[in-house]
């Protein structure tokens, strides 16, 4: 059994339970460039939460592990991304490893394939990370994996979810015969049913892993519409697209409080649970903590 910080353990269903519930032991994505205009972490998210740290085309590791380093410091377990088709090969994925373990003190990552056509050297999945065993011969104790509800059609070309589930199967398999401590987290979607249609079918396929839901952070609707896009957010974009054509909601920031009230509302097998909620703040990393703990999460840290 897998139990987080400040979450229930796996299989307990926050059905009903509200909002409160299912934000307690919410992680969060920041960037370098982003983390650089928070002055202070400790009273923004509460305390234990999982930061992520997005490695993006072109940001060097210097930045990447400077970044972890000043969240662990600061106390909170730190996930950098670690996107296969941006590391050249073996060698850099080892120094990467090694940099965030022994700079920073990392023992957790996330593992993608990574958001670019072309990779850039020897890796295009995140499986043959998995693979090469140097996570586990460094110390490394969790790994996340990305997951696609709406599908991927980077991985899925004809829109199909083929070759997504066949992968999704294969990680599972890898966590069954591995000591490694895995869950899914999420690409953000808008609706809750797609979401929760998806682990219903992942768990009639055996697949057991806790699944960590992306969630758009509060945002302006344009800002938020140009990540969905961007990011390749499927049909759950048509609830953004309703609402830029809602005059009167054209100019007020878009919240996540429909979609988080689905998600604990709904009436569904506990296996068809979220098991913790992930947000993506894209509105800035104050709003999202901020909205989030106005909506009951953890009260917030006074500064020390």
């Amino acid at each position: 059994m897998i139990s987080f910080i400040g979450r229930r353990d796996k299989g307990s269903a926050p059905s009903g339970a509200g909002l409160h519930e299912l934000l307690q032991g919410y992680s969060i994505e920041v960037m370098p460039r982003t983390a650089a205009k928070v002055e202070d972490f400790r009273s923004l998210l509460p305390e234990g939460t999982r930061v992520y740290i997005a490695h993006i085309e072109g940001t060097p590791i210097e930045d990447m592990v400077a970044t972890a380093k000043r969240l662990s410091e600061d106390g909170f377990p730190v996930m950098p991304h670690f996107p296969a088709r941006i590391i050249k090969d073996r060698a850099t994925l080892e120094d990467w490893i090694k940099r965030y373990q022994n700079e920073a003190g990392v023992d957790q990552a996330l593992l993608l394939a990574g958001g670019v056509d072309k990779p850039h050297g020897d890796f295009h999945s995140s499986m043959q990370l998995m693979e090469t065993g140097l996570f586990d011969a460094h110390g490394f104790k969790r790994l996340h994996v990305g997951g696609h509800p709406e599908g991927n059609k980077d991985i899925d070309p004809d829109g199909s979810t083929k070759m997504v589930d066949e992968a999704m199967r294969w990680k599972q398999a890898f966590s069954e015969r591995t000591d490694a401590q895995m869950a899914i987290a999420t690409q953000f979607a808008f609706e809750a049913q797609p979401v929760l249609d998806w682990i219903a079918r992942l768990r009639a396929e055996g697949v057991e892993l806790p699944v960590h839901v992306g969630i758009a952070g509060p945002a302006k609707l344009q800002t938020m519409i140009k990540f969905a896009v961007a990011c390749g957010v499927g049909p759950s974009i048509r609830v953004l697209q309703k609402r830029a054509k809602d005059v009167t909601k054209l100019m007020m920031p878009y919240e996540p409080t429909e979609v988080l009230t689905d998600f604990a509302e709904a009436a569904v097998t506990a296996n068809a649970v979220p098991e913790q909620i992930h947000f993506f703040p894209l509105g800035g990393i104050k709003a999202c903590a901020n909205w989030a703990a106005e909506h009951g999460a953890t009260p917030q840290r006074a500064a020390v």
